[in-house]
């Protein structure tokens, strides 16, 4: 799943319990640092930078855009629509299952490789890098790299402001003298920060693999302005790989039903968005992998016919007819290796697990 930034594995930002030190985690209270007297004790700062825009415009406007979307042949909503403050807690729960292997394998990667994935980034951005986070979510993952790269700010970038925020005061408190700061920024429209924010060599991170909730071309889109973003310094990003099927739809359709009320959620948020009437009772989960595409589809089916009105709009939808709300690409080595040099990035490295099922790439801007 995805935040415009993060995804089921994708804008997932919360990391499974027993997660290894050093490698992305969640940050405890009582594994903090003493400060030595005298440390300055900062406060988190936040941005909000929404898209320039008029009202009513689905190219800019959150809520004519989600109409628009339910109003397509084929009812499509962008996963963007998970990350409430709601969704966004769903999400970090979602992580902890036993059945969501990215974030799990991820920290496995990091606790194996760390050392050399901080060495080869901090070869491109220097040392004390600001970390530019995208899909932040809980922050947790951004984190868990300060003492592998020391850096001089971290900037968490999140469609939710809100849940960043509270993230950031949580985080402030375990590291008292860090720069931080927060952005409320929906960057599936366009990625761009202040130039004096992140410097001239940043890290962007963009972990989790919520790069697969893109398609191709808008993944290749969205790197691009990465690229631009990371000016002369570098990109680490996390990538799902190509796996068996029923590994694969087990992580998106878990026994529990939590991954369920995750998508469900997304009609509760749209019924606050655009005043309209979803019952969610009356509409169920459905993960299935396309393997044509090479990626996990979710939407939400209608268990009977029913119509579904909102602020000057409506739709008629027949039972077993379905609202597409996610994506998850899966790629291979070769083929993500393939789409980091084309959108402008230089000598891309990767670490995968033992089983092949996850990579962390890191490559030159």
């Amino acid at each position: 799943m995805i935040s415009p930034g993060r995804s089921k594995g994708e804008h997932r930002s919360a990391q499974s319990e027993g997660t290894p030190v050093g490698a992305p985690g969640r940050s405890k209270g009582k594994h903090r640092r003493a400060q030595p007297e005298g440390t300055p004790v900062n406060t988190p700062r936040l941005l909000q930078r929404p898209a320039a825009g008029t009202i009513g415009d689905p190219a800019t406007d959150p809520a004519a855009e989600a109409a628009a979307g339910l109003l397509q042949p084929q009812a499509a909503v962008p996963p963007k629509f998970f990350y409430d403050a709601q969704g966004s807690r769903l999400f970090d729960a979602i992580t902890e299952l036993a059945e969501y292997y990215p974030t799990r394998t991820e920290a496995a990667i990091f606790a194996a490789h760390g050392a050399a994935i901080a060495q080869a980034a901090l070869a491109h951005t220097g040392a004390q890098p600001v970390i530019v986070d995208l899909g932040a979510g809980n922050c947790a993952k951004g984190a868990a790299l300060f003492a592998l790269l020391g850096p001089r700010r971290y900037v968490a970038v999140d469609i939710s402001a809100d849940y960043v925020a509270g993230a950031l005061a949580q985080l402030q408190r375990e590291h008292p003298a860090m720069d931080l700061v927060g952005v409320g920024l929906d960057f599936s429209r366009r990625l761009a920060l202040p130039a004096d924010l992140v410097g001239p060599r940043p890290l962007v991170f963009y972990p989790g693999s919520s790069i697969g909730n893109f398609d191709p071309p808008a993944a290749l889109a969205l790197l691009q302005q990465a690229r631009a973003l990371a000016g002369q310094g570098a990109l680490l990003i996390g990538v799902d790989l190509v796996k068996p099927v029923e590994v694969l739809e087990a992580a998106y359709d878990d026994a529990l039903g939590v991954t369920a009320a995750f998508n469900l959620n997304l009609l509760r948020h749209l019924n606050r968005l655009l005043g309209a009437d979803f019952e969610l009772r009356q509409w169920r989960h459905v993960a299935l992998f396309n393997g044509a595409a090479s990626r996990i589809e979710m939407h939400l089916e209608a268990r009977r016919p029913q119509v579904v009105r909102w602020r000057g709009g409506e739709r008629a939808f027949a039972a077993g007819e379905r609202i597409h709300t996610e994506n998850s690409y899966k790629w291979t080595l070769d083929g993500f290796t393939a789409l980091l040099r084309a959108a402008g990035f230089r000598e891309p490295r990767a670490w995968t697990d033992d089983r092949g099922w996850f990579a962390l790439f890191v490559a030159a801007a």
